[in-house]
């Protein structure tokens, strides 16, 4: 056996292991993966890289890969990897051809596939009895739960769900243009938002943000477009007092701090203790003085009535618009993670509404893309609470008007949002 195959072996020894512990103990793959690379501190950043890339294209490919003929689960188990180097063109290519030879295939790679169609193909070359469907790779209840898409709408989302999202940034503090600077002479390449004006992308570059100079000095925040876009869609003012009612680690209470210059108030509370500690943290990173963490204990309502100019309720959600970053939930969970969810949305959208004013806004987000999550429970909260009133906004990409706001992944490389916002009338 040639060293190329030791490792090869080596690799899908551990990747089978570590995607078998994540399908039967339905945790997080980024979670087990976090795991064992802190007990196995072994490998280096090449052997992290090849374990990751290829565990996670296994979950983004899962709806083709399950169909790959083969003549016992060994070759299929070598198949899928294979298959994974072949969509995701990954550049190391001997370990590669011993997952192929493995798999019993011909040595092969395709140039970068432009749609799914041509993905599908790159497939038949080695199984060319086997049909290859893009409706595949999401579970069939998944597209039940869609707004209404045409075809060329859904054939871009399912073929978003097939690419890597890229790590984007919000800066704050100062100019984008000089964040870009910082970092481009930090040996990072960096690409503006033709759409949001303080959001940068680095594409799919690994950085430490702990060993860069703008994220210690609270320039910098991780936040992925869609995200930011909730921001703008609540258009803070300085001077306002805001509340962030399920602000988890506070990305979206530390960005409304940056626009109203640090300037109000603004409270932000969650039900998880740990949550609003890592917002103390970020908030001290980032010198957003005006933000108050609070927890919110069931049945009580932590802040005032009648006393904020904005309230924004980032629901807990089925987070289907993250696919695209957690590939493997696509397959972990169940159709109850969306069916499961409206009520409870509803219940806290009710209640926070209580502390909007008069005059003050409300707005109410998910990171889901199910109808059943977003204008459903809009809809039935404003059936019964006539004093609020959908307000126009415009959509950030396409510059449509729109009172449901849907973002996405397709429209501008990022995660999948939904977002409205209404004014209270009285």
């Amino acid at each position: 056996m040639t060293p190329a195959e030791k490792y090869a072996e080596s690799y899908a020894n551990t990747i089978r292991q570590l995607f078998t512990d994540i399908c039967q103990n339905r945790q997080s793959a980024d979670r087990v993966l976090a795991s064992y690379f802190r007990l196995n501190k072994k490998h280096g950043g090449r052997d992290r890289r090849i374990i990751r890339e290829t565990l996670f294209a296994l979950f983004r490919w899962h709806g083709w890969l399950q169909k790959l003929p083969a003549t016992n689960e060994e070759q299929r188990w070598f198949r899928q990897l294979a298959a994974c180097g072949l969509l995701e063109q990954h550049s190391w290519q001997p370990i590669q051809q011993a997952w192929q030879l493995r798999g019993g295939l011909l040595p092969h790679s395709a140039a970068p596939w432009k749609d799914l169609t041509e993905a599908a193909e790159l497939l038949q070359l080695w199984f060319s009895g086997t049909e290859f469907a893009p409706s595949e790779l999401v579970p069939d209840w998944f597209l039940t739960h869609l707004p209404a898409l045409d075809d060329a709408g859904l054939q871009a989302l399912l073929q978003s769900f097939c690419r890597r999202p890229p790590l984007w940034l919000r800066v704050q503090h100062q100019s984008a243009a000089t964040a870009r600077c910082a970092l481009e002479q930090a040996g990072y390449a960096v690409s503006p938002s033709s759409h949001v004006v303080d959001a940068i992308s680095l594409g799919h570059q690994s950085i430490n943000l702990n060993e860069v100079a703008l994220y210690k000095e609270g320039n910098i925040e991780v936040q992925d477009l869609a995200s930011q876009v909730i921001g703008h869609i609540c258009a803070p003012k300085a001077g306002e007092q805001w509340w962030d009612a399920c602000c988890g680690a506070g990305g979206k209470s530390l960005q409304l701090a940056a626009m109203m210059a640090n300037q109000g108030r603004i409270s932000a509370s969650d039900i998880r203790p740990n949550a609003l500690k890592e917002l103390q943290k970020r908030a001290m990173r980032s010198h957003a003085d005006v933000i108050v963490p609070m927890l919110w204990q069931a049945g009580t309502l932590p802040v005032a009535q009648d006393a904020f100019d904005g309230v924004l309720v980032d629901a807990p959600c089925s987070c289907t618009g993250t696919w695209r970053r957690n590939p493997d939930m696509r397959w972990l969970d169940e159709e109850s993670a969306i069916t499961d969810k409206p009520s409870l949305q509803l219940a806290i959208l009710q209640q926070a509404s209580a502390a909007v004013k008069a005059g003050g806004v409300l707005l109410y987000a998910t990171c889901s893309l199910a109808d059943a999550e977003n204008r459903a429970v809009v809809d039935a909260f404003l059936a019964s609470n006539p004093q609020f009133q959908l307000q126009v906004v415009q959509h950030p990409f396409t510059g449509a008007d729109t009172r449901y706001l849907t973002i996405w992944p397709h429209e501008a490389d990022t995660d999948g949002m939904f977002v409205v916002r209404m004014l209270r009338m009285a």
